[in-house]
């Protein structure tokens, strides 16, 4: 079972999706704004009993996290999040997300690296930010793929570079990351960083678009807006390499 907590949403491209908002609908912003979704990832697993007993599955997690347990580090590190058993501590959180982080969890060096790009329990620090997505991502890390692209498309905590974020947003669009899939959309509609086609734009928007999540309406308003210029011939290629398409398993570099 995977939790997933959403942080904070800021401007996509073309619209700004807010979890907060009455109608979850989208609101217009302007076109140069930049996309952005944070998660702390919540992986407590079926079988931990935490749920049961809450206190039990700290000191289980404990022992094994100061033994040297990886994933249990990074458990600990959420339970300290969310206050499962014990007082909420962000910077105790922190610290064991680190200890799994150095170990080599990608999970736990994703959530490292939201935490110091937002300074959740350690100070805001944009560089060490961009460290923790890139090791996650380069593991297959499908949100810290997404996130590193955002990272580049900003130049937050590395130098601007449209390019390398397309790179990284497609690496997380082949593994199904809506997030992705709609920011790639977006870049081969605008021409960031990659040169404009509007037939894989309209491929990976209506991808995303079908996903199922609520981000996906950004993806439908973009997918109207390029069927609005789009032939119905090139609308018809766009919407079979959309039902041709498959996920891919990270690969690597």
């Amino acid at each position: 079972m995977i939790f997933r907590i959403k942080f904070l949403i800021l401007p996509a491209f073309f619209f700004l999706y807010s979890c907060d908002s009455g109608d979850g609908g989208a609101e217009d912003v302007t076109e140069e704004a930049a996309p952005e979704q944070f998660k702390l990832e919540q992986h407590y697993g079926q079988d931990d009993g935490m749920a049961k007993d809450a206190t039990g599955g700290v000191k289980r997690y404990r022992k094994a996290a100061e033994q040297g347990d990886a994933e249990a580090q990074f458990k600990l590190g959420q339970i300290y999040f969310h206050g499962d058993g014990v007082a909420k501590d962000a910077t105790e959180g922190v610290k064991w997300y680190r200890k799994a982080a150095e170990q080599g969890k990608p999970t736990a060096q994703y959530n490292l690296g939201v935490c110091c790009l937002r300074g959740y329990g350690v100070a805001k620090n944009l560089i060490e930010a961009v460290k923790w997505f890139r090791k996650a991502a380069e593991q297959g890390n499908a949100e810290a793929q997404y996130d590193l692209g955002v990272r580049y498309l900003l130049g937050e905590g590395v130098a601007k570079d449209a390019t390398e974020g397309v790179k990284w947003f497609r690496k997380a669009a082949e593994q199904g990351n809506t997030e992705g899939q709609y920011n790639l959309g977006v870049c081969y509609a605008k021409g960031y960083g990659v040169a404009k086609d509007d037939v894989t734009a309209y491929m990976w928007t209506n991808l995303a678009a079908s996903s199922g999540v609520k981000s996906a309406e950004n993806a439908k308003v973009l997918r109207g807006l390029l069927e609005r210029k789009m032939t119905a011939e090139r609308i018809a290629e766009a919407q079979l390499l959309s039902r041709d398409w498959k996920p891919r398993p990270y690969q690597g570099e």
